[in-house]
């Protein structure tokens, strides 16, 4: 309170509520009174939530900082589907004032300054939840300036609670989707990716945002065109032609794991996999596997029979970044996961072979025997066709890989061609 000076009609309500004295302690005890329906509740009867408001527009920073934050945790626990307080927040131009805070805050650059964005993001999220005249309120005053603002901070505190805002604002809004797929809203999502392609995220809002973007709307053209490379480094332009690829991977890693049979029982739902596969996805992850050279484990098994036996050297595509591999083996084998079109048009494409070589440890490509397995087990389960051309598979020239021993299976090197395939032990 030496720090700085609050008018009365903004501490002594707090004091009166909170039975104490002293701001930091007043604010941690209605915390924990918030944290439960009851409580967000009885302190929406008591009209706290405008005082709380008040009290954040009243804070210089960075003297008030840590009382902000506290603030700010209030405010969104109040508003954590409390109608009172939503429509409250919402009445005190809540919005407006929230959003004058944190693009204050977005020039900064510490995790401090960070908390504070994730925390107002966090609040403004649980006002979206509230209806559309909320969602309204949020969206006109962050689209697109503010939005695009906070999406070019890069951490991970701040990209994960703006894609739960924006999510939530747009998803019943057709208004709203055609504004962030046209021309002031896609650089909105491409700093988004950026971002993410950078730090990564946890939750699971970027995934629900990219789905519906590029799948349900198809804009993934459009959205992709903007992540060109810029900058005027050529170092600069590959890393982020890099990053851009590999999280495309990871994006496709994931949305292909969702459940075939959830998929197929949800009314009028769309299987995002065979939507993937029926625009030329498989076809594509094959092709770029296939130019890879092989695992370090069947590189090295080629490079005994060339000095053996003569045979002529491989020159294939390097990788792009470490674990590239791996990401293609794990898009193809969450594709193929009880989905026996899958299985088949990966069997039609001579890929059957391609996908058992990668059933080893690579160093250069972390859990690709994992994920090697996991995709050979989908190809084989219930399909006897596939099944068939495991069993067929010829006897030439063996190479000793335990990991592939498990699965009854065995590393072959063609002497003649230099080329590694798997046969079936027995």
């Amino acid at each position: 309170m030496l720090k700085f000076s609050l008018p009365e009609n903004i501490l002594q309500p707090l004091f009166s509520v909170s039975n104490s004295s002293t701001l930091d302690e007043t604010l941690e005890l209605l915390i924990e009174a918030s944290k439960t329906p009851g409580g967000r509740l009885d302190l929406g009867s008591k009209n706290i939530l405008p005082v709380v408001l008040q009290l954040s527009q009243s804070l210089s920073y960075p003297s008030g900082h840590d009382i902000l934050l506290l603030s700010l945790k209030l405010l969104r626990n109040l508003c954590a589907g409390e109608m009172t307080n939503q429509n409250l927040f919402i009445e005190q131009n809540g919005v407006k004032a929230v959003s004058t805070i944190l693009l204050s805050f977005v020039g900064l650059d510490s995790d401090s300054d960070y908390g504070i964005i994730r925390m107002g993001l966090q609040l403004l999220g649980n006002v979206s939840l509230a209806g559309e005249r909320h969602q309204r309120a949020v969206w006109h005053h962050f689209f697109p300036a503010g939005f695009l603002e906070i999406a070019r901070v890069r951490t991970l505190e701040t990209s994960d609670p703006l894609c739960m805002v924006i999510y939530t604002c747009f998803d019943q809004s057709h208004e709203f989707i055609t504004e962030i797929c046209g021309d002031q809203g896609l650089p909105i999502l491409a700093e988004i990716v950026r971002t993410a392609s950078t730090v990564g995220f946890e939750e699971d809002w970027l995934k629900l945002l990219l789905s519906r973007i590029c799948l349900e709307e198809s804009h993934f053209p459009m959205l992709f065109s903007k992540l060109c490379p810029v900058g005027t480094s050529g170092n600069y332009e590959r890393s982020n032609a890099i990053n851009v690829l590999k999280y495309s991977l990871t994006i496709l890693k994931e949305i292909c794991a969702r459940d075939a049979q959830k998929s197929s029982n949800e009314h009028g739902s769309v299987d995002v996999v065979d939507l993937l596969v029926s625009s030329g996805l498989l076809e594509l992850l094959l092709c770029l596997l296939r130019d890879l050279e092989p695992p370090a484990i069947i590189r090295k098994a080629i490079k005994q029979g060339e000095n053996q036996d003569g045979a002529a050297s491989y020159s294939p595509k390097h990788y792009p970044y470490r674990g590239f591999r791996r990401d293609l083996v794990a898009v193809i084998g969450n594709c193929a996961y009880r989905r026996k079109h899958v299985q088949n048009e990966i069997r039609e494409r001579n890929g059957i072979l391609l996908l058992l070589q990668q059933c080893v440890t690579d160093e250069e490509n972390q859990f690709l025997r994992e994920w090697g397995i996991w995709c050979v087990r989908n190809l084989l389960e219930g399909n006897v066709e596939n099944q068939r051309v495991v069993a067929e598979l010829e006897l030439q020239g063996s190479v000793d890989v335990p990991e592939i021993a498990g699965l009854g299976l065995r590393v072959e090197v063609d002497q003649k061609t230099g080329r590694a395939k798997l046969v079936n032990v027995s």
